[in-house]
C-alpha cells in the first residue's frame, strides 16, 4: 500500500462520546498550535498545569510555552522522572500536592506532556483532583500516541499489578505531533509499532498490511506514512471506545497480548523491559494459545511473529534475559489482572489477522502449555 501525501498533511480523528467527545489531531509541528486548538475545545481556563516527563520538558518545553501563549502566559510546570516505576502512588500524591499548592480550581486545565506513563498518571490526577478537572493529552512517544492517549483510561501501578488503580476520564483534546518522535530512541519507536500491529491483528488487516509493506519508512519515521499509520490506528481504537467506553466487552479485545505482557512487566519490576516488548511476547503467547485451541491458522501465527521480529521486537523471555520468570509465576501474576473474573482469566485470542475474540473458558493447563511452548521456541 503506497501512501502519497504532501509532507505537511495532517489528520483529525473524532472520538464520538456525546458530551465527552473530542478530536485527535495528528500532524507535524502541532505543539506550536496548541493554544489555538485549546480555545476551540475549552472555555478560557483559569490556570494551566503541564505535567511532563523531565526529558520532554527539557526538549520541548520552550515550544510548549510558546504554543500556549494564546491561552496562558505562565503555565505551571510539574515534572516527573521518566520510567514506569514512577507511575506510582507516591508520584500521584506529589502531583496532587503541587496542584493544591498552585491553587488550581475546577476551571483549570491539565496538559499531560510525555509518554504513556505521564498520560496515565496525569489523567488519573485530573480525574480525582476536585472530583475531576479538564485535561489534554500531548503524547510524545509512538506507543502513547497510538494507544495510551486514546480512550480515557488512566491509572497508576501497584506493586502487585500494573494499572490496578485508576479510572476512566476522557480528555478534551489529543494532540499528536510526530516531530516529538525525532528524538525518540529507536527501541521506543519499535515498542510503539507493536500497538499498531496489535490493532491490525485484532481488527484491521489493512493496517497490518500497511505496516508490513511500509516497515522501513515507519522505522525511519517518514512523515507521511507515519501520520497515516498513527491516524488509522487511532481511528480503529476510537471506534472501539465509542462502542464500549467502559470496557464492558468489546473494548477488552484491545488487551490482546496484554494480560501476558502486564504480568511480565510486573515480574520484571517495571524496568527490566519496555511495555511494548512485554506485549510483543504476550502476543506470541496469545497467538500460540489460539493455534493450540484451533482458533487460528499456524500460518497467521507465523505471519504475526515474522512482522514483530522484522520490527526488532522480542518473542520470548529469553530474548530479554528474563529466563528466571517461570511459567507458573507468569500464570499466577496473570490472575491478578483486572480482566480476571471469579478466578477465571479473560483472554483475547486471534481468529485470523484482522479478527479477535474474548475467551473466558480456557484451562490453566492450556495457558501453561502455550507459555512453555513460547519459552522453548527459538
Amino acid at each position: 500500500m503506497q501512501i502519497i501525501n504532501p509532507p505537511s498533511f495532517s489528520r483529525t480523528v473524532s472520538v464520538d462520546l456525546g458530551d465527552d467527545s473530542y478530536p485527535i489531531r495528528v500532524g507535524k509541528g502541532l505543539i506550536s498550535q496548541i493554544g489555538g486548538m485549546i480555545t476551540k475545545q475549552i472555555d478560557s481556563p483559569s490556570k494551566v498545569a503541564i505535567i511532563a516527563d523531565t526529558k520532554v520538558a527539557k526538549l520541548f518545553g520552550d515550544q510548549m510555552v510558546k504554543g500556549l501563549k494564546p491561552v496562558v502566559n505562565s503555565p505551571i510546570w510539574i515534572t516527573v522522572p521518566a520510567g514506569d516505576q514512577n507511575k506510582s502512588i507516591e508520584w500521584f500524591m506529589r502531583v496532587q500536592d503541587a496542584l493544591i499548592e498552585h491553587q488550581l480550581d475546577r476551571q483549570s486545565v491539565i496538559v499531560a506532556f510525555g509518554g504513556g506513563v505521564i498520560g496515565d498518571l496525569a489523567g488519573f490526577v485530573a480525574s480525582t483532583y476536585m472530583r475531576g478537572i479538564r485535561w489534554i493529552q500531548v503524547p510524545t512517544t509512538l506507543l502513547a500516541q497510538v494507544d495510551a492517549s486514546v480512550g480515557g483510561k488512566t491509572a497508576i501501578n501497584h506493586s502487585r499489578g500494573k494499572n490496578l488503580i485508576g479510572s476512566f476520564h476522557q480528555p478534551k483534546l489529543v494532540l499528536i505531533d510526530v516531530e516529538t518522535l525525532d528524538s525518540l530512541p529507536e527501541r521506543e519507536v519499535r515498542c510503539g509499532l507493536v500497538e499498531i500491529i496489535k490493532h491490525g491483528v485484532i481488527m484491521d488487516e489493512s493496517l497490518f498490511e500497511l505496516v508490513e509493506q511500509n516497515l522501513s519508512d515507519l522505522l525511519s519515521l517518514k512523515t507521511d506514512i507515519l501520520i497515516e499509520a498513527i491516524a488509522q490506528s487511532c481511528r480503529d481504537k476510537a471506534w472501539v471506545v465509542e462502542n464500549d467506553e467502559k470496557e464492558r466487552n468489546l473494548r477488552a479485545t484491545l488487551n490482546y497480548g496484554h494480560t501476558f505482557g502486564h504480568a511480565i512487566e510486573t515480574l520484571a519490576d517495571y524496568h527490566q523491559c519496555r511495555h511494548g516488548e512485554a506485549v510483543a511476547i504476550g502476543m506470541n503467547c496469545a497467538a500460540q494459545l489460539s493455534v493450540n485451541l484451533e482458533l487460528l491458522q499456524p500460518t497467521d501465527l507465523v505471519r504475526q511473529n515474522r512482522l514483530l521480529q522484522a520490527v526488532g521486537l522480542p518473542l520470548n523471555l529469553s530474548d530479554l534475559s528474563l529466563d528466571s520468570i517461570s511459567a507458573d509465576d507468569l500464570l499466577q501474576t496473570m490472575h491478578l489482572d483486572k480482566k480476571s473474573s471469579r478466578g477465571t482469566l479473560k483472554l483475547v485470542l486471534a481468529q485470523k489477522i484482522g479478527q479477535a475474540k474474548i475467551h473466558q473458558d480456557i484451562s490453566n493447563s492450556e495457558i501453561m502449555k502455550a507459555i512453555e511452548m513460547c519459552r522453548e521456541a527459538k
